[in-house]
């Protein structure tokens, strides 16, 4: 039995290969989640695949996983809660390029709560631009949309008829805005969760389709062009995976049309593709 999971900061999705097994819980990015919360969630997944009595070997793609500490701690976790040492743990990043490129070259992109780039060469990463964090870095992913728009509509900055709909739709004061980023858990989460207002508005509302075409302006230069430079790897493939690529994909491939990349695969979800890796 081989359990793969493909956990980002919003949600983890876990299925069995050569099954239609599957189910979805919260993220488990361990910069964010206690041990408890992980250990419940784990508990979670294997009541749900508890039909399976053979010990599963489990690989798990996970938000967080780079951090060499954090990483022991995730496959010290699983270990645990399923009982089993088959466990493999790698990086997020690697599961986006196994399950967007196969085996296959690229540059292979993240657009989702956060964002993240790398040069794969079709079996492993050859060169990945330092991840910042969604308060340093996470150029052009959906808490970046975020910080953006609520950035704007605090300091006055949203044009007016943007700013009414933008209220009526969150419903917050000011106080509690500012409170869900600086004292609330989750910021990365909450932040993302605003972005759905742009993509709802990007084609009828100006403003909201240019922090859109901003956020991918600045992830383009950074970090996309740093990548390219370093791998040497001016003109290609660049596959993205995410669900808010996924929701702007004719911005995104408009963007790119001039830029030298060809934007091929754009998936929401990479457990299919995983799932085909693991299969082979």
């Amino acid at each position: 039995m081989i359990l793969v999971a493909d956990s980002g900061s919003t949600k983890t999705s876990w299925a069995v290969t050569g099954t239609e097994n599957k189910i979805v819980t919260e993220g488990l990015n361990p910069h964010f989640t206690s041990d408890e919360t992980f250990m419940a969630v784990c508990q979670k997944v294997r009541q749900h695949f508890s039909t399976f009595n053979l010990q599963p070997s489990i690989f798990f793609y996970g938000a967080g996983c780079g951090n060499p500490t954090q990483h022991k701690r995730a496959e010290h976790l699983l270990s645990k809660a399923f009982d089993t040492e088959k466990i493999t743990v790698e990086t997020d990043m690697l599961g986006a390029c196994r399950a967007a490129s196969g085996h296959e070259a690229s540059l292979v992109g993240i657009l989702g709560t956060g964002s993240n780039a790398c040069y794969y060469d079709g079996t492993c990463i050859k060169c990945q631009p330092t991840s910042t964090g969604y308060i340093l870095g996470d150029k052009g992913s959906a808490n970046h949309v975020g910080r953006i728009l609520l950035n704007d509509y605090l300091t006055h900055r949203m044009p007016a008829k943007t700013r009414r709909l933008f209220h009526d739709k969150f419903q917050q004061s000011d106080t509690k805005l500012m409170d869900a980023v600086y004292h609330m858990a989750n910021a990365n989460r909450f932040l993302a969760s605003l972005a759905p207002f742009a993509v709802e508005h990007q084609n009828d509302d100006d403003y909201c389709g240019e922090v859109i075409w901003s956020a991918l302006h600045d992830w383009y230069f950074d970090p996309l062009q740093t990548l390219r430079q370093r791998a040497r790897y001016p003109e290609g493939t660049l596959n993205i995976v995410g669900g808010f690529a996924k929701a702007i994909e004719p911005t995104l491939r408009r963007y790119f049309k001039d830029s030298g990349l060809t934007v091929g695969n754009i998936i929401a979800d990479p457990m299919k593709g995983l799932l085909a890796y693991h299969s082979t």
